[in-house]
């Protein structure tokens, strides 16, 4: 199976990079094209016989599956450039949430479908989430499930909730990080415990926590377990409530207006007028 990937930025390498590692395809069979040429070459040095394209229409031409991996504004100037070479029976995968699978089906002649990675896909954990285009067959769900079951979880979710699914699998690792960073800083700065130990102690804490709750423990249960009542967790969890109270909702509520920003200009330059102002 031919594949192409037309991006290789932070996600798009990322991704191309994670899969090639799994094995979910030879790089023999991959082809990337990128307007950054020296990121390509470290996927190709990486990953011999990964062949870079000079167009994006030619990373395209010969692919069943083209992973596109660009950002949401750059779709309008992509996609007039390989909506000519696409086919019926070729699949498309967009991993940018902004960009609806409407938009795609109406402007590309191909099977399309939407995933959205994670940063966590390339340690092969963590989700991605599924949407699918009307074209696709039930065989073209199969392989892709199969494909991203190598580096992840693939989980299916409605694409009207997509921002509030990416703010969990993929903003989150970012908010976690930076919990955890204020956690360590705290105990170097209050305790005097050295930054490495600290630092060692924080990432085994939450990849311990991570372990805890994909064997079925729940966040609610967790604290249950390690508070007990009058003990030192628990008065500090008084505190550690009182300072967080409301913090996502007003981090989802930051992500949302900002995705729904996005959507109206992506809209504005994917519409049938802008293509035929061209």
């Amino acid at each position: 199976m031919k594949v192409g990937f037309i991006g290789a930025g932070s996600m798009g390498g990322l991704l191309a990079g994670a899969l090639l590692r799994a094995r979910a395809f030879e790089a023999s069979d991959v082809t990337i094209a990128t307007r950054t040429s020296s990121r390509a070459e470290r996927l190709a040095h990486q990953f011999p016989g990964l062949r870079i394209a000079q167009t994006n229409a030619a990373a395209v031409r010969d692919a069943g599956i083209v992973f596109l991996c660009v950002k949401p504004l750059d779709y309008r100037t992509v996609i007039g450039e390989i909506q000519g070479e696409l086919r019926p029976e070729q699949l498309l995968v967009s991993i940018t949430s902004p960009v609806t699978l409407e938009q795609l089906e109406r402007l590309l002649p191909c099977k399309t479908a939407k995933i959205i990675p994670s940063i966590v896909n390339g340690a092969a954990s963590g989700a991605s989430l599924f949407m699918y285009g009307t074209r696709l067959e039930p065989a073209d769900k199969k392989l892709l499930i199969s494909l991203f079951a190598r580096i992840s979880e693939p989980i299916e979710v409605p694409e009207d909730s997509v921002r509030a699914a990416s703010d969990l699998s993929s903003c989150g690792p970012a908010f976690m990080a930076y919990l955890l960073e204020q956690f360590v800083e705290a105990t170097v700065e209050y305790a005097g415990l050295p930054r490495d130990v600290a630092d060692r102690v924080g990432a085994e804490m939450l990849l311990g926590t991570a372990r805890l709750l994909e064997q079925g423990c729940t966040t609610r249960e967790l604290q249950e377990r390690v508070c007990v009542p009058g003990g030192i967790t628990a008065v500090a969890m008084e505190e550690l409530r009182f300072s967080t109270k409301d913090a996502f909702r007003r981090v989802m509520r930051k992500t949302h207006e900002k995705f729904a920003e996005d959507l109206i200009k992506v809209e504005a330059s994917l519409s049938e007028q802008s293509f035929r102002s061209d």
